[in-house]
């Protein structure tokens, strides 16, 4: 017991050591994992950018740069096949100010399938609220398709990802923002590759390349013992608001 809170007080530290975390408040790729039927989880995911945006897009944005986001992800295992879970995003201005930024539930659906088995497929849809520092629409809803392979050497997983505002003050059009990740194995417990990150704009009205947003992240996971963790440093290209993003997830064990 000793050992392993050792090992996140270590884990915590290192994230926190960049001394302000954010960007979105998840960054992340949907892969197959699941929690067990009837086991709970939690991973605290934390970000910062750097280097990002200093203007708000609308009013009453609060612009990334330097801005901390930390987000407890709860989650339960209902059956092999379906996950819940919960965000609780909130943030921490430069001058020191907490925020509150929003709930969010989510239900994932992952079929039964052999661990580093193969290809996997499923689905995850999230509804929320969030405060008008970090969207124009109050209210939205995430519809997230999961496509991967694992074969415990290689693993591959893509998100094409439609964001819904459910809110009438803006558009309700889906914007797609596709999401993929590839990662090897180069030790035991140790995956090392990159995730990629898009923001196309809306579904029927795609934006010119030249419009798009790109965000590429060098990633490494670690899954060793109690320890599971995801760190990355991204950068942003072509319209990207923010130029770079530093990323952590870190879950913690509830066995």
């Amino acid at each position: 017991m000793a050992t392993s809170l050792r090992r996140w007080l270590l884990a915590a530290w290192l994230v926190s050591a960049a001394s302000a975390w954010a960007a979105p408040d998840e960054i992340q790729v949907y892969t197959g994992e699941m929690d067990d039927p009837g086991e709970f989880g939690l991973e605290l995911h934390v970000n910062w950018v750097p280097k990002g945006a200093q203007e708000p897009s609308y009013e009453g944005e609060k612009p990334s740069h330097h801005m901390t986001q930390v987000t407890p992800e709860f989650s339960y295992g209902i059956t092999k096949e379906w996950e819940a879970g919960l965000y609780v995003p909130f943030a921490m201005a430069p001058d020191g100010s907490l925020y509150n930024n929003g709930l969010r539930g989510r239900m994932k659906f992952v079929p039964e399938h052999a661990e580093n088995g193969g290809f996997y497929w499923g689905f995850n849809t999230e509804v929320g609220y969030s405060t008008r520092r970090v969207s124009e629409s109050y209210w939205g809803m995430e519809l997230r398709p999961i496509l991967g392979y694992d074969d415990g050497k290689w693993m591959a997983s893509f998100n094409p990802i439609l964001d819904l505002s459910l809110s009438t003050n803006v558009s309700r059009e889906p914007n797609f923002e596709p999401a993929f990740k590839l990662g090897r194995t180069v030790a035991e417990g140790v995956r090392a590759g990159f995730e990629y990150y898009g923001e196309y704009g809306p579904l029927h009205h795609i934006l010119p390349a030249d419009q798009r947003a790109h965000y590429l992240y060098g990633v490494v996971d670690i899954n060793r013992g109690d320890l599971d963790l995801n760190i990355g440093i991204g950068k942003g290209y072509q319209a990207a608001p923010d130029d770079w993003v530093v990323k952590a997830i870190i879950a913690f064990p509830f066995k």
